[in-house]
């Protein structure tokens, strides 16, 4: 199930944070403000025992026609199962209500599972930057012209 993000669920975040990205984690207090800022929208994945299996995150003050896709992350033991795609198909939703024209994302150079997945959503590499995460591995810069819902008969 997917839910919005509370500050309840900051130490599960965390932990995840923590697991998942050891040498550019964010802070506790970032990940606070990130949260509830104003301009966020923040998502966790909750199993129905309660447990945070993912987390995304979403900047796109309204009224600014963009946004960026701050942060998506899968527990290990949730993964390949749809969960990271169900997560930002989620913000591209709430990228389309806030009448967000384009998204931008930034994505490790050596992840070819995420790259895959933004190129698969339609996603488009527009710049490298050099040396941008820890051990000097390069980011990929991509964006994504955000698609008219599709609708259709049931």
């Amino acid at each position: 199930m997917l839910r919005a993000a509370t500050a309840d669920d900051l130490p599960a975040i965390m932990a995840l944070e923590t697991e998942l990205f050891p040498d550019d984690a964010w802070s506790p207090e970032t990940m606070a403000a990130e949260v509830a800022g104003p301009h966020g929208h923040y998502l966790v994945a909750v199993t129905e025992d309660g447990a945070v299996d993912g987390y995304a995150g979403l900047l796109a003050p309204r009224g600014s026609g963009q946004g960026d896709i701050q942060t998506i992350a899968v527990a290990p033991r949730a993964r390949r199962r749809g969960l990271g795609r169900t997560l930002l198909l989620a913000l591209l939703n709430e990228a389309r209500r806030r009448e967000v024209a384009e998204v931008f994302l930034e994505v490790r150079a050596d992840n070819p599972g995420a790259r895959a997945l933004y190129e698969g959503l339609g996603f488009e590499e527009i710049a490298v930057r050099p040396n941008y995460y820890p051990g000097g591995v390069d980011a990929v810069v991509m964006r994504l012209a955000v698609p008219e819902p599709e609708t259709g008969l049931a």
